[in-house]
């Protein structure tokens, strides 16, 4: 049975179908032993969904990836994927995770593989992994060495897409057998932005500026094209560096454009140092503070979280609408 991801870089959204099997459990009561016959109670009929095994993927990287029995020891080459097997209650599947991988605190105590980039190889074959599965910034060289030690890799990307990550927790689901998990963690989501997206429907949108990076290394947002720049859309503001494509900009546009919000990162005291740096402290929402702080690992990750990161951007846009 075979689920196939369109290829992230043609496609916008990650197309994926369902596997189901139906189970029917039965239930008779028997009869009592002082003679009495009770009423047959017949149990409600469960249906689930199990997954198919050898499952053949189509991954986001292109590469077809046959699976042939439900993985036992799952290495997780980015934090989006170590927080979505703990979404879906697979975490006892999770003998390996990187150093970034913090959330949710249990994970502190799975072994760490290394970086995003460049994991510890020798690690990972000494956990005895059945699957690595990674997502953004995994390299070529990395997956050409385990494919030549005959561990599996999985590259499951949302690509610059909110919906992307339905997708991606859809397929996660199925390859450690808990669909209906993944389908109820997707419903959740869903309805937190519907109701979303309905508080801020019709207001007014401000213009707002999302920092990523800022200082010596360069200015760095979510441009045109970016998933969180669709997020803030989606919370129903302007995001001034549509004007760009990717994350890279300028600190003269940001202050051609003088946003009237400024969101920032609540780590690494990015609020401090930004209101009194050069350029930024001469913005009118610096001067009117209407600098704000977010969660920023909810946003940038593009994990289970990223619905309750949507609702706090929006509340941060509209903050009247959440009262």
């Amino acid at each position: 049975m075979k689920r196939k991801i369109i290829s992230l870089l043609t496609v916008s959204l990650l197309t994926v179908g369902i596997l189901s099997g139906c189970g029917v459990k039965n239930g008779e009561n028997d009869q009592v032993a002082s003679g009495n016959l009770e009423t047959p109670v017949e149990e409600e009929t469960a249906e689930d969904e199990h997954t198919v095994y050898p499952l053949t993927i189509e991954d986001s990287a292109g590469n077809t990836v046959v699976i042939e029995e439900k993985p036992e020891r799952i290495v997780s080459v980015a934090p989006s994927i170590t927080e979505t097997v703990f979404a879906l209650g697979a975490e006892g599947l999770l003998v390996g995770r990187t150093d970034y991988c913090d959330y949710p605190a249990e994970v502190s105590g799975v072994d760490s593989v290394g970086t995003l980039k460049e994991p510890n190889i020798e690690k990972i074959v000494e956990l005895e992994t059945d699957l690595v599965i990674a997502s953004t910034h995994f390299s070529d060289d990395v997956y050409e060495k385990l494919n030549e030690l005959g561990i599996k890799v999985v590259v499951l990307n949302p690509n610059d897409s909110f919906a992307g990550v339905y997708s991606v927790i859809e397929v996660l689901g199925e390859i450690v057998d808990l669909s209906e998990n993944a389908d109820k963690l997707n419903n959740e989501m869903k309805e937190t932005v519907a109701e979303v997206e309905e508080k801020v429907s019709g207001l007014s949108a401000p213009s707002v500026y999302y920092v990523v990076g800022y200082g010596e290394f360069g200015d760095f947002t979510a441009g045109g094209g970016t998933f969180i720049s669709e997020m803030i859309r989606m919370a129903n503001g302007e995001n001034i560096a549509d004007d760009v494509e990717g994350w890279s900009y300028s600190l003269e546009k940001i202050v051609e454009h003088d946003p009237e919000i400024v969101i920032v990162s609540k780590y690494y005291e990015t609020k401090a140092g930004l209101i009194e740096a050069n350029g930024y402290k001469d913005l009118s929402a610096v001067k009117a503070g209407n600098v704000f702080e977010i969660d920023s690992n909810m946003i940038d990750r593009q994990g289970p979280r990223i619905a309750e990161g949507f609702k706090a951007l929006a509340e941060i846009i509209h903050p009247d609408a959440f009262k």
